[in-house]
């Protein structure tokens, strides 16, 4: 529920009003920008919201329970804050989103109705439209652990404890030459096997990705050399000489745990839990039922 100031509350109960909506955008990496609907400059709370720039929202509903409320926001790529690489590149993903309610004649004079993040962002002729996910909507989300064959604790995390820094595990290159938007030949990792760093994580340390980090799909060694697959959606263009590290990849089977990292005792998956087919088995004549394990 929202709280109104008792200003602004007395203000709202005049037959005339002279309120804006404002929106503060705050992205993952810290970045602040605001928008308003109004038709001028205001600065609200230490922050300075762009007229005309910004965005405009769709109905906003709470509902009762735990039901998943959600908010679209929609503007033109207009604002030099917001750039269509920078939303391909996915720096507003997840990003925090303050809606106020301002009366533009007393700024001082404002309330917060809602905090969102920004859940998915989709773009078209040069608009953006991004869906706010209100704080109930992690209520709806499954938590717990899912029973399954493969692991489902992140590489190098606390529950894997596997030493990510370790040299074999580890290394460093540039880009020789870009295949195509996600593929590029690289130098450095001529001494890793094929598909070591598949499912690993790339950081760039020069370039336009300078300082980020991304997916890696694969990664292939051959007589034509070493060449990396990129996760799409990068975004900004890479070229040649971009430096970059990266770290080994697994994609979550015991086998590889095993053989690659040698970490069985931390696997977080079940490797010899039962299909469905002897789970719903039945009793015959010539079955062996000694108590032994399904999978040996």
């Amino acid at each position: 529920m929202t709280v109104y100031p008792e200003a602004l509350a007395e203000h709202l109960a005049r037959e005339v009003t002279t309120v804006c909506h404002c929106w503060r955008l705050i992205r993952a990496d810290g970045v602040v920008s605001g928008f308003t609907d109004h038709d001028r400059p205001l600065t609200v709370d230490g922050t300075l919201f762009e007229p005309e720039t910004g965005f405009s929202a769709s109905e906003a509903r709470d509902t009762l329970g735990l039901a998943v409320d959600t908010v679209d926001i929609e503007g033109a790529l207009s604002s030099a804050r917001i750039s269509e690489a920078d939303i391909a590149a996915g720096l507003y993903d997840r990003a925090t989103v303050e809606t106020l309610l301002v009366n533009w004649r007393r700024p001082q004079d404002f309330a917060r109705l809602r905090k969102v993040t920004i859940g998915k962002v989709t773009r078209s002729d040069g608009r953006f439209v991004a869906e706010l996910e209100s704080l109930a909507y992690a209520l709806d989300r499954p938590s717990g652990r899912y029973i399954t064959r493969a692991c489902d604790a992140e590489l190098g995390d606390a529950r894997c404890g596997v030493a990510l820094d370790h040299p074999d595990y580890t290394g460093a290159g540039a880009v020789l030459s870009v295949e195509t938007a996600e593929t590029v030949a690289v130098s450095g990792l001529d001494g890793f096997a094929t598909g070591w760093f598949s499912h690993g994580t790339i950081n760039w340390t020069t370039g336009a990705r300078a300082g980020r980090s991304e997916r890696i799909v694969g990664y292939r060694k051959d007589a034509a050399g070493v060449s990396l697959t990129l996760r799409p959606g990068g975004g900004l263009a890479l070229g040649v000489g971009d430096a970059f590290t990266v770290k080994a990849g697994c994609d979550k089977t015991f086998t590889t745990c095993k053989a690659k990292f040698a970490n069985t005792l931390n696997f977080r998956g079940f490797p010899h839990l039962p299909g469905n087919d002897a789970a719903y088995n039945y009793v015959v004549d010539g079955g062996k039922f000694d108590g032994d394990p399904v999978v040996p």
